[in-house]
């Protein structure tokens, strides 16, 4: 008997959380002796989510777990990658390729988009929130709405999106980097007394974690920030957690906070937010003069990216369902513009349609036969990635 109802790592290699309709379609395919049949397969995105121009792409690095020992070569844009749905002119931009015996991974159709639709959506959001938020300090905040089970890939896509840092054990582990948090109501409700718990917390928490106090719990927001100011002699921050009664003077509440803290020469104190914000509320937020956001379920809930899987080649011809190009593509990009081209395979490489230069293949080689070929990157060396790729994307179409 498991103890949670999730698959194992054995199970998922094992085709185990496939749809059953491809389990019928490879023994109707065994049966009538087509299931060596060879095909070219490719991965793209529907529209993205509430109208955003560009997602990235993430997943990468367990998707190349999941196709270790299969043999079929899989060429992919680097994780991090951002993307877009259509490119230039137009055209469905693929942003994977899969070549093989068709047989030999139908099964595996559902894990693979469900490794990357998630995850990409969370990278997405979480970038979108970097973006507006600048340079200030972001933390994932969100595991605690999901399934536990996925806590470390929440963190880790929320990481490799921009987030600075995250809260959950395994996702600090995962991402190579420190846990952060600050404490809960339940920590000072227990001591039944602000100030004793923020000086509980100062006398027994190692001095390399960040003195963080929530001011939030029973006073005035503004009065414990001072009150913690004055109790803690080593304090950075000071966190507003700010209940739903009292959203709509957030940012109010961030600038009387701020104010108080600057005349009574607090000025090096900063301000922490957290609870329920989304990109427009850490905007106002941000303008207000918080130093650091908390992000929990906007992030960790984010919209998945609509994946989908479709045959463009069969045995060397051409085919495609409606609504798809057939043939073998080559996705062709400006690295200083991001504009991509969609190409037949065999045309040659093209000029940057919008600046002239030059332009470079996306779609790297990632599994050749079954074995790993490309060099996987460390979640901070993606993060980078990303957030180069970042600096020249708008929020908004820019057409």
């Amino acid at each position: 008997m498991r103890l949670f109802h999730i698959a194992s790592d054995d199970e998922i290699k094992q085709a185990r959380t496939t749809d059953i309709y491809f389990v019928l379609t490879k023994q109707v395919l065994e049966a009538k002796a087509l299931g060596k049949t060879r095909v070219i397969a490719e991965v793209t995105s529907g529209r993205l989510p509430e109208g955003w121009p560009w997602g990235f792409l993430c997943g990468i690095e367990e998707l190349t777990q999941l196709f270790e020992g299969i043999p079929i070569d899989v060429y992919s844009m680097p994780e991090g990658s951002a993307f877009h749905h259509v490119d230039h002119q137009g055209f469905q931009v693929p942003v994977m390729r899969i070549e093989g015996a068709y047989g030999e991974f139908c099964l595996y159709e559902t894990p693979l988009l469900g490794l990357i639709c998630q995850g990409s959506g969370i990278a997405t959001r979480a970038a979108r929130i970097r973006k507006v938020a600048g340079n200030k300090k972001l933390i994932s905040f969100g595991i605690r709405r999901m399934h536990p089970s996925l806590s470390p890939m929440i963190d880790r896509a929320a990481f490799i999106g921009g987030f600075d840092a995250v809260s959950s054990l395994m996702g600090a582990k995962i991402t190579e980097t420190k846990p952060v948090g600050t404490m809960p109501h339940a920590l000072i409700i227990v001591f039944g007394d602000q100030v004793n718990a923020w000086k509980a917390f100062d006398e027994v928490i190692e001095d390399e974690v960040p003195r963080v106090a929530l001011v939030d719990t029973y006073s005035d927001e503004k009065v414990e920030a001072i009150m913690a100011a004055k109790a803690l002699r080593k304090l950075q921050a000071v966190r507003l957690d700010t209940p739903s009664s009292r959203k709509g003077h957030f940012a109010d509440i961030v600038r009387e906070v701020r104010w108080e803290l600057n005349v009574r020469g607090y000025e090096h104190v900063q301000i922490f937010v957290s609870g329920g914000l989304n990109e427009e509320s850490v905007k106002r937020l941000d303008e207000a003069g918080a130093d650091a956001f908390g992000v929990g379920t906007y992030v960790s809930n984010s919209p998945a990216i609509n994946f989908a899987l479709d045959i463009v080649e069969i045995d060397g011809n051409l085919c495609a369902k409606r609504g798809k190009l057939s043939g073998k593509k080559e996705v062709w990009r400006c690295e200083e513009c991001l504009v991509d081209l969609v190409l037949p395979y065999d045309k040659s490489q093209p000029k940057c349609p919008t600046c002239h230069g030059k332009t470079r293949r996306m779609l790297e080689p990632l599994v050749k036969n079954g074995t790993i070929v490309a060099e996987l990157p460390k979640p901070r060396e993606i993060r980078d990635y990303v957030l180069k790729q970042l600096q020249k994307l708008a929020l908004k179409p820019t057409n």
